[in-house]
């Protein structure tokens, strides 16, 4: 499945782990972003405010609070404020995820913008 242009269209998301591109939605309530996996990518330990996704496309592993779990396409999974959690994403996974910070990361800059 690709996204379509809707989706394309947004902002796309500045992120600290190559191998991912997002597009991004956000409102003063939180983040919403669009996720696919361009290569095998692996996300390491982290934490920040509470995180809820479905994966829409592949099965992603993901290690939340010491737990380990394979999600998917149709399931969810929430991520509480403050819990370390990390993830292995194969390449082609895609997922929706909803992030309570509405900062969470910021809009990458276009081509014109250097």
């Amino acid at each position: 499945m690709e996204f379509p242009q809707i989706i394309t269209r947004l902002p796309q998301a500045d992120l600290p782990i190559p191998g991912l591109r997002a597009y991004m939605l956000r409102s003063e309530h939180g983040l919403i972003a669009f996720f696919e996996a361009l290569e095998d990518t692996e996300i390491p330990p982290h934490a920040h405010k509470d995180q809820w996704g479905t994966v829409l496309e592949g099965q992603v592993e993901f290690t939340v609070g010491g737990e380990t779990r394979t999600v998917g396409p149709g399931e969810s999974y929430f991520v509480p404020g403050g819990v370390v959690h990390s993830a292995r994403v194969p390449a082609g996974a895609k997922l929706l995820e909803f992030f309570e910070e509405s900062d969470r990361f910021r809009e990458k800059p276009t081509e014109d913008e250097g």
